[in-house]
């Protein structure tokens, strides 16, 4: 009889067993990451895992979940959205200039302002095909400059209404932030859109290759256009809620979320290049970065020194997620 080898057992062995593994389910990576920086966080803050303080950590998830949101879709069709935080900051500004006449016009008016300015987006990066990061990048422009000059010329009190107030900063049964919630039922429809509709078989084609999707019969250009119009949305959804959370307005109200909301992104997974990804793993991603950002800010570490070690853990985070998946 053939003698029968004893399994390999060594240390080697078993990393490579468990990257294998662990490319097949990468959203449990992300999970474990988040445990851990919670666990270090608890450590470094004793009674950081009380519902009182996890519960005010994660009021401000909400806001950059839907910023993440947005960016998820358009770069799941491999483009991007500089203009994110701008159409976030003018929708919560026309917010803020025009609610004191009628909130719930105010409130409609500035998703309307988000849905005109993805449009404009959509139609520059679709039918024009103008490269998204130009375009975007220009339209953040026009934005910061309207900005400019709306808030030089205007008298009017800013007046953040109270329902926004409430959805923004909030809480249900003590416990249950508001603009979770919201949060949580845009990311039901989000996965069923992505996931159980054609609409979402569309974006993951048009992001894998745009040739073959024309030629199967995808009008590539309606998908950007829908992309860039839905992330407008969200934008301005996200910045009435950090409106809300804040409860006064400026003209850099949602800046510092740029790079945070396309981190998220791809520490979730997603493909710059796209084609491959989903919202699951961004919903993981934003986690991750609010309990590192609150991590940072508890070691009282100076501002300047928590942005630069905030950039190093972010990139870090990214490599071990992207080596133990088995990333190129």
């Amino acid at each position: 009889m053939a003698a029968t080898l004893p399994p390999d057992r060594s240390l080697t062995t078993r990393l490579a067993h468990w990257r294998a593994e662990a490319g097949e389910r990468p959203l449990l990576i992300l999970i474990g990451l988040l445990i851990v920086l919670i666990v270090i966080t608890n450590f470094v803050s004793p009674g950081f895992l009380l519902p009182g303080n996890l519960s005010t950590t994660f009021l401000i998830a909400g806001p950059m979940g839907m910023l993440a949101a947005g960016q998820t879709v358009v770069i799941l069709t491999g483009g991007i959205d500089l203009s994110t935080t701008g159409t976030a900051t003018i929708a919560a500004y026309f917010l803020a200039q025009y609610s004191g006449s009628n909130g719930v016009l105010a409130v409609l008016g500035a998703l309307g302002i988000g849905v005109v300015i993805g449009l404009v987006n959509g139609i520059g990066v679709g039918p024009f095909g103008v490269a998204p990061l130009i375009m975007t990048l220009g339209m953040s422009g026009i934005i910061t400059g309207l900005l400019t000059v709306w808030a030089a010329n205007t008298s009017n009190t800013p007046v953040i209404p109270d329902a926004v107030r409430q959805a923004g900063s909030g809480k249900w049964f003590t416990y249950i932030p508001i603009d979770v919630v919201l949060w949580g039922g845009l990311t039901v429809l989000l996965l069923v859109l992505l996931r159980g509709s054609g609409f979402g078989r569309a974006v993951y084609a048009v992001g894998a290759n745009p040739v073959a999707s024309r030629l199967a019969g995808v009008r590539n250009w309606q998908v950007l256009l829908a992309v860039y119009t839905l992330c407008g949305l969200l934008s301005a959804a996200a910045g009435i809620l950090l409106a809300g959370y804040a409860g006064a307005v400026d003209t850099s109200l949602a800046s510092q979320y740029l790079l945070p909301s396309v981190a998220a992104v791809v520490i979730g997974g997603a493909s710059i290049l796209g084609g491959s990804g989903g919202y699951a793993g961004s919903i993981v991603g934003v986690l991750i970065l609010t309990v590192l950002e609150s991590l940072l800010i508890l070691m009282n570490i100076a501002e300047a020194l928590r942005q630069v070690l905030y950039g190093i853990i972010v990139l870090g985070l990214a490599w071990i997620y992207a080596r133990a998946a088995g990333a190129d």
